[in-house]
């Protein structure tokens, strides 16, 4: 803030440059400039206070939706009655019934299929030569110990 003396100074240095004929348009023109600069600021503090509200007002919503779901589920949770069932994983076989009548799963009636597994590690040459330097272990050059059995 400027000071008294400061603000004399000011003045005189004003009046000098624009004249006693200026001086009250351009205090009609600051006092203008001033209001309109109220207005926004005030304008900006009214919508953000509005914006803060909503806010607020849909986190205390999503919180009353969350304790409610929360109640439901928990109300729900003891209203269902216990049945025994069976286990995750486990088959069942139909009963002699179904097996008559021709009421079975459609996944029971496929066979299971057998896939070959895939090498984990590929052969290589240099694993092929490292296995016939070792005459210990006859099954290491690929051959099973009942085929190298039968070449001795």
């Amino acid at each position: 803030m400027l000071s008294i003396p400061h603000m004399i100074v000011v003045f005189i240095v004003v009046l000098v440059v624009f004249g006693p004929q200026k001086l009250p348009e351009l205090a009609r023109g600051l006092g203008k400039l001033m209001a309109e600069f109220r207005k926004a600021s005030t304008d900006f503090k009214t919508a953000f206070e509005e914006e803060m509200r909503d806010l607020e007002r849909q986190a205390r919503e999503v919180e009353r939706r969350k304790a409610e779901a929360a109640a439901a589920s928990a109300t729900n949770a003891t209203a269902q009655p216990v049945t025994q069932g069976t286990p995750s994983g486990v088959e069942t076989q139909p009963s002699p019934a179904q097996l008559a009548a021709g009421e079975t799963d459609a996944g029971a009636t496929e066979g299971m299929v057998v896939e070959p597994a895939a090498e984990a590690v590929p052969r290589t040459e240099e694993s092929s030569e490292s296995a016939e330097a070792k005459p210990d272990e006859p099954w290491a050059s690929g051959h099973s110990p009942e085929t190298t059995h039968e070449h001795r």
